[in-house]
C-alpha cells in the first residue's frame, strides 16, 4: 500500500485521484477503445484547447494522459517501489480544459503492489508492461484509427513524457531512490524489451535522440516529430525540442 505521504505526493505533483472525485468531462478508459466513443470525446477536446482538427486534439489529449499515466506508474515504481498496476478497465480519463491549461487528473481505482526479496526485476517488467502494452498502446491505436495520427507521434508523445519524468521530476532522492531510479531509467531506455510495449521496437529508446545545439545556443534532444502544440496556441508558441525550432 501506498503510505499517506506517497499517496498525497502523487495527488500534488500527478494529480492521481480516486474515481469518485472524477470530472464529469471524463470517460472510462476502456470505453476510449470504441471508436464512435473516441471520435465524439476528440470532438469535444478540439474547441476546448483550440485544436483545428481530430488529429491535433489525439496528439495533445495523448501528452496529457502520458503525463498522468506515466508519472503516477513510474514514479511509484522507481523512488517509492511500489507498483500501480494501471488499466483502462480501472480508471478515467479526463479532458478538464479550464483557462488555457489542462486541469484533468488521473482517477482510478487500484491497490499498489511489491515483489518477494529476489524478484524486483520481474515485478518491474510486469508494471512497465501493463503500462504500455495494456494501457497506452491499444488506446493510442483507437485514437491514431480515429484521428489519422500516425501512432509514432504519439508514441513519442509518451516517450518524451517518460524523459522528462526521469530527468526532471524526480528530485530530493535519498541515496537508495536515485541509484533505484537511475538504474530504472536505463533499463527502459536499453533493457526493456520491445514486446513490453506491445511494439516491434522500443519507444523510448527509439526517440531517444542525441542532444544538439539550438538557434539560441543551447543543448536540446530535438524530438523527431512535431506535436502540433503551436496549432493551438496565439501567439504561435512552440515546445523546446520541436524540431521545427531546429537550428539549420
Amino acid at each position: 500500500m501506498l503510505t499517506i505521504e506517497e499517496h498525497a505526493y502523487l495527488q500534488a505533483m500527478f494529480r492521481l485521484r480516486s474515481l469518485g472525485q472524477a470530472d464529469r468531462r471524463s470517460v472510462t478508459g476502456e470505453a476510449m477503445r470504441d471508436a464512435q466513443t473516441c471520435r465524439a470525446i476528440l470532438e469535444r477536446v478540439m474547441p476546448l484547447i483550440g485544436a483545428p482538427d481530430m488529429a491535433v486534439a489525439a496528439s495533445l489529449f495523448a501528452k496529457r494522459v502520458a503525463f498522468l499515466a506515466s508519472g503516477n506508474v513510474l514514479y511509484a515504481m522507481s523512488v517509492f517501489d511500489k507498483g500501480l498496476p494501471l488499466s483502462l478497465n480501472s480508471c478515467r480519463l479526463e479532458y478538464a480544459h479550464d483557462d488555457g491549461l489542462w486541469s484533468s487528473s488521473l482517477p482510478v481505482e487500484v491497490t499498489a503492489t511489491g515483489y518477494a526479496p529476489g524478484a524486483r526485476d520481474a515485478w518491474r517488467e510486469a508494471i512497465v508492461t501493463t503500462l504500455f502494452r495494456n494501457f497506452f498502446a491499444p488506446l493510442w491505436q483507437s485514437l491514431s484509427q480515429v484521428s489519422g495520427l500516425p501512432q509514432h507521434i504519439l508514441w513519442e508523445n509518451t516517450a518524451v513524457r517518460v524523459y522528462s519524468l526521469y530527468q526532471g521530476r524526480m528530485e530530493g532522492l535519498t541515496l537508495e531512490q536515485d541509484k533505484r531510479q537511475r538504474e530504472d531509467f536505463a533499463w527502459l531506455l536499453d533493457g526493456a524489451d520491445s514486446s513490453l510495449f506491445g511494439l516491434p521496437w522500443n519507444p523510448l529508446k527509439r526517440f531517444r535522440r542525441p542532444l544538439q545545439r539550438s538557434a539560441a545556443g543551447n543543448m536540446v534532444r530535438f524530438r523527431r516529430t512535431c506535436c502540433f502544440y503551436y496549432k493551438t496556441v496565439q501567439p504561435v508558441e512552440y515546445c523546446h525540442n520541436c524540431p521545427l525550432c531546429k537550428a539549420t
